[in-house]
């Protein structure tokens, strides 16, 4: 007896060998709650194209947040000093940039 293995597309069924397949991540979608891996061919997700360039926020307060995802151009809309102002912002951790701490010596 013998074990026949083979090899299918998540997306569409096809069967392919095992060297041809790709494995697509999809990191977030509507709904999904974690990460989940697809087996893909290549010719399957050939007119997937990307969206250029993104910025990725995060709105609200701590309790209520949601994220947003914009093109640079929309970024950009907000002010015409949109990069200088984000420069000079505080990180999420430490100080603002430029900014020394006091010790007090």
């Amino acid at each position: 007896m013998a074990w026949l293995s083979k090899k299918i597309s998540d997306l569409t069924g096809t069967e392919g060998r095992a060297e041809d397949f790709l494995e697509l991540t999809v990191r977030s979608a509507p709904g999904l709650k974690e990460p989940k891996k697809l087996d893909v061919l290549p010719e399957e997700i050939k007119t997937l194209k990307g969206a250029g360039e993104l910025v990725i926020l995060e709105i609200g307060t701590n309790g209520d947040r949601k994220q947003l995802i914009v093109t640079l151009a929309e970024w950009k809309k907000l002010s015409p000093k949109i990069d200088e102002i984000v420069a000079a912002a505080p990180g999420l951790k430490g100080r603002r940039p430029g900014q020394r701490p006091n010790l007090g010596g």
